[in-house]
C-alpha cells in the first residue's frame, strides 16, 4: 500500500477542534491542505483515511464498537447470524469491515457522498450486500422501501455523529428504518453527553438515551483517537435496544 507524507501543522495556542483540524499531503511536487473532514478528497487517495487515522491517529473506534456489539448481543444470547445490519455513514467501509468478521447475515452500507462507495468497492470488495449513495434528509418513499426490502434489525454509525456530518433528522431517518425492535450501536464524543453541550444534535442524543424508544446496554468511555497534537480524544461506545419507532411528533422539531 502506498505511503504518504502526511504533516501536521504547528499549533501555537490552544488546539483546533475535530471539526477545524486538518493536515498537509505533500505529492506530486505540491503541499496540498485538506480539513480532516474532507472526506471526498481523502477517499480518492486509496490508503490516505487509513494511514492518516488509524496508523498516525490510533483510532479504534470500528474495533471498540464491534466488540461491544459482539458482548451486548451474546449476554443476551441473540445470534450474529440473524442480524441484518444497516451501516450508516459507511465511508470507505472500516466499520462494515469489522462487523463483516462477526457473521452477519446481511450488511448494507450507505453514505451521502459517492466517493465513499468508490473507496469502498476499490479497498473493500464484496464487504456489503448493497452500498447506497443517499441523503437521508431528503429521502423518496423509494428510497425507502429499498432500504426497507432488506428487513434490517440492527443500525451502527461509528464517528460519523455530530459536526454536521450526519444531521439529527438524517439518523433518525436511518433509526426507524430498523425494525421496531432491533439492535443501535454507535459512538459519539464524550462533550455531547455533557450539560454544557446544547446543540440540536446533542440534545437529540440525550432525548433519546432517556426516552421510551430505546434502552441502554452498554455504556462506555473510551479512547476514541489522538488529536494532531497528541492528545486523547474520548468518546462513548453506545449499544441500544431499539424498543419503538420514534413518532413524528419527535422527529418533526428537528426538521430543518
Amino acid at each position: 500500500m502506498k505511503k504518504y507524507n502526511i504533516q501536521f501543522p504547528r499549533i501555537k495556542t490552544g488546539h483546533l477542534g475535530q471539526d477545524e483540524a486538518f493536515f498537509y499531503l505533500q505529492h506530486n511536487n505540491k503541499k496540498e491542505k485538506i480539513l480532516f473532514h474532507d472526506y471526498e478528497n481523502i477517499y480518492k487517495n486509496q490508503g490516505l483515511y487509513e494511514q492518516l487515522f488509524y496508523e498516525r491517529l490510533k483510532c479504534v473506534s470500528p474495533k471498540k464498537v464491534t466488540d461491544a456489539l459482539k458482548h451486548v448481543i451474546d449476554v443476551n444470547k441473540d445470534n450474529f447470524s440473524e442480524m441484518r445490519v444497516l451501516d450508516f455513514g459507511a465511508g470507505n467501509g472500516m466499520m462494515g469491515e469489522e462487523i463483516k468478521k462477526t457473521g452477519v447475515s446481511r450488511l448494507v452500507g450507505v453514505d451521502i457522498i459517492g466517493e465513499a462507495k468508490i473507496a469502498a468497492d476499490r479497498d473493500r470488495p464484496g464487504t456489503y450486500d448493497e452500498y447506497y449513495v443517499m441523503d437521508f434528509t431528503r429521502l423518496t418513499n423509494e428510497d425507502r422501501e429499498a432500504i426497507r426490502s432488506w428487513n434490517l434489525n440492527t443500525l451502527t454509525t461509528v464517528a460519523a455523529l455530530g459536526f454536521g456530518d450526519i444531521p439529527p433528522l438524517a439518523f433518525l431517518e436511518a433509526l426507524n428504518l430498523i425494525n421496531k425492535e432491533g439492535w443501535i450501536a454507535f459512538n459519539i464524543k464524550e462533550t455531547f453527553l455533557s450539560n454544557a453541550d446544547a446543540s440540536g444534535f446533542s440534545k437529540l442524543i440525550k432525548e433519546l438515551l432517556f426516552s421510551e424508544y430505546l434502552y441502554i446496554n452498554h455504556l462506555e468511555r473510551y479512547r476514541h483517537r489522538l488529536s494532531i497534537e497528541g492528545v486523547p480524544l474520548y468518546y462513548f461506545s453506545i449499544i441500544c435496544w431499539k424498543n419503538t419507532d420514534v413518532p413524528d411528533s419527535f422527529i418533526k422539531q428537528y426538521i430543518a
